[in-house]
C-alpha cells in the first residue's frame, strides 16, 4: 500500500476512529474519518478513497450498506469490515458486497494494512475439526436475523419466535458489534 492512499474510516465510536485516524497518518497516508452512512453519503459526493474501514455496526444503518456504498463508488477500493463480534453470516455478506477482508475487534492498525494487502486467498488454511456448538449456532441466527432487521430487536424476536424480553436478555449477555 503505497503513502499517497487515501483512506476512510467508517466508525461511530469516537476514540477509536481517532486513535486509527492518527496512527495511519503517523504512516503518512491521507486519512479521513465520518461516523454514519448519511455522512459516508456526504464525503463521497467530495472525495473517493482508495481505502476504507468500516465498523459493522453503526448507529443508524449497519456497516454492510457503507461496504455497498463504498463499492458501488468504486468496484476497485479495498475495504475492510472491522466488528466486534464476528459471525459467518455478516463474514460472507461483508465480503460479497465487495469487502476484501473481515477482522475482527481489537485490531491494531499492523492487521488492518495486512488486511488491504492481502489479496489473494490461502487455500492452505485447514478448516476447523470442531463441530460448531448450538450456542454459537443460536448467536449466529440472532445476529443474522438483526442485520436483517436493520438491528430492530423487537422485529428480531417476532421472526425468531421468541419473547422480546427473553431476546434482550440474550443480547445483554453477548453485546452486537
Amino acid at each position: 500500500m503505497t503513502p499517497d492512499a487515501r483512506i476512510l474510516i467508517v466508525e461511530d465510536d469516537d476514540d477509536l476512529a481517532l486513535t486509527l485516524q492518527r496512527s495511519l497518518t503517523r504512516r503518512g497516508f491521507d486519512v479521513a474519518r465520518v461516523a454514519s452512512a448519511d455522512a459516508l453519503r456526504q464525503h463521497l459526493a467530495i472525495e473517493i478513497p482508495t481505502h476504507a474501514v468500516v465498523d459493522l455496526k453503526l448507529s443508524g444503518e449497519s456497516g454492510l450498506v457503507c461496504v455497498d456504498l463504498l463499492h458501488d463508488h468504486d468496484p476497485d477500493m479495498r475495504i475492510v469490515v472491522l466488528t466486534g463480534f464476528a459471525s459467518i453470516a455478516t463474514a460472507v455478506e461483508a465480503i460479497k458486497l465487495g469487502a476484501c477482508n473481515y477482522l475482527t475487534k481489537p485490531s491494531n492498525t499492523d492487521d488492518i494494512l495486512a488486511a488491504f494487502a492481502r489479496v489473494a486467498g490461502d487455500a492452505e488454511v485447514q478448516p476447523t475439526h470442531r463441530p460448531t456448538s448450538i450456542k454459537t449456532l443460536e448467536w449466529e441466527t440472532i445476529h443474522q436475523m438483526l442485520v436483517a432487521t436493520d438491528f430492530n430487536i423487537s422485529e428480531t424476536a417476532r421472526r425468531l419466535g421468541m419473547h422480546r424480553r427473553t431476546l434482550a436478555r440474550k443480547l445483554e449477555k453477548r453485546q452486537v458489534q
